[in-house]
């Protein structure tokens, strides 16, 4: 009974409940208003060919070719090779 008792008042407040109307200027000071972005301005084409055109000319430079007028720096082996016996086992004094 104690059960049908809270049931009963909850479901009457439920439906006494009236919810406040929404207002069109509610979400003021909550919400930023909108400004579109500027228009973003676009390169000279004119520079464009030409930058292009150095671009095409410039030399490619590869990791290890020494320029022009410098001596080639000598390539270093970051490879260990470990000592191995004859029998496939580490060699005694390696480590």
């Amino acid at each position: 009974m104690q059960g049908d008792l809270v049931q009963d008042l909850y479901l009457k407040e439920l439906r006494a409940y009236k919810p406040t109307p929404i207002k069109p200027s509610d979400s003021e000071g909550h919400v930023q208003k909108f400004s579109a972005p500027q228009a973003p301005h676009s390169p000279d084409e004119g520079d464009i060919a030409q930058d292009l055109k150095a671009y095409e000319n410039q030399q490619v430079e590869l990791e290890g070719q020494a320029t022009t007028g410098e001596a080639a720096a000598p390539e270093e082996s970051w490879f260990e090779e470990e000592d191995w016996d004859e029998d496939g086992e580490h060699a005694a004094g390696s480590h």
